[in-house]
């Protein structure tokens, strides 16, 4: 899960815009994870390491981790340590950065050491052991919404969110920062209520080809055009993801919680009683616009 918000720490810490992050987003599948990177990533070596090897491999007709054993930078062991392991995906987006020279290595290798110690993460891959880390990944990237009110319930609801977007579309996305809007124009939307304590609107928005991908993904079906079964998709996922976060009120809070059915919206303005908050999710197919509002009155829309 830290890799999700690892694109959104880069736009909070100025170190790249968010049009560089969507152009590196979607040129992660063309990237080719280089042993150097992983090499930073594990601390074998420094970035000044890795581009002297670089250079090396200039004069030499050899592979990185063959000019790295040989010329003392690495050892055999560490070698197949790095060709053996399991590659975290939070390092494919830092490839891709890196390829499209929006970052260099040395500034990756500081943004990994700074981004670990802010949110002391031991191991950027989800485990178990990480939920409550998640959570203060998830908190803080509320915090960058000035006044919100609900807070609490707005990290407990995206937390399981952001983690049905893992299981069921893929762990190949990253956030922006959350965005607040008295209305918005929907394209192809999906919706749904949530009654409880506090009541919930979320909504999925996204263009035409974006959509015809996740349903791919969600489906594990091929769609080649926009059509109703597209739709159904999207309508799926949203109530799946309701239903559980109803359930886990119910099991770990004993609160009582209702849905509404899951209603389209094509090409309208959604316009909330109140400000609606607006959360960008970039996959490499497209982005998914996660759209939320909360409030105690039952009538939010």
């Amino acid at each position: 899960m830290y890799t999700q918000f690892f694109g959104n720490y880069l736009l909070n810490q100025h170190i790249i815009t968010s049009e560089q992050l969507v152009d590196a987003m979607q040129n992660i599948a063309s990237s080719h994870l280089k042993l150097g990177t992983l090499a930073i990533y594990e601390g074998f070596l420094t970035s000044s390491e890795v581009n002297e090897i670089h250079i090396l491999q200039t004069h030499m007709d050899k592979r990185f981790g063959q000019i790295a054993v040989d010329e003392g930078f690495l050892t055999q062991e560490q070698l197949d340590i790095l060709l053996s392991k399991q590659k975290p995906r939070f390092l494919n987006l830092g490839q891709a950065l890196i390829d499209k020279g929006y970052i260099t290595n040395a500034q990756f290798e500081k943004l990994i050491i700074n981004y670990q110690l802010e949110h002391e993460i031991i191991d950027l891959d989800f485990s178990s052991e990480q939920k409550e880390n998640i959570n203060v990944l998830v908190n803080d990237f509320f915090d960058s919404i000035p006044d919100i009110l609900y807070k609490d319930e707005c990290v407990e609801y995206f937390t399981l969110l952001f983690n049905d977007l893992v299981r069921f579309i893929g762990d190949d996305f990253t956030l922006l920062s959350p965005a607040q809007f008295p209305e918005y124009p929907a394209m192809y939307c999906s919706s749904q209520n949530v009654f409880g304590p506090v009541n919930i609107y979320s909504a999925l928005d996204m263009d035409e080809a974006t959509a015809i991908e996740f349903a791919c993904r969600y489906a594990g079906e091929e769609f080649d055009e926009m059509n109703e079964y597209v739709m159904a998709s999207m309508d799926d996922f949203l109530n799946l993801h309701n239903g559980l976060y109803v359930v886990n009120m119910s099991n770990e809070k004993e609160l009582v919680c209702t849905l509404d059915p899951p209603v389209n919206n094509i090409d309208s303005i959604i316009s909330p009683n109140g400000s609606i908050y607006h959360i960008p999710v970039i996959y490499p197919f497209g982005t998914v616009n996660i759209l939320f509002a909360i409030s105690e009155d039952a009538d939010l829309f």
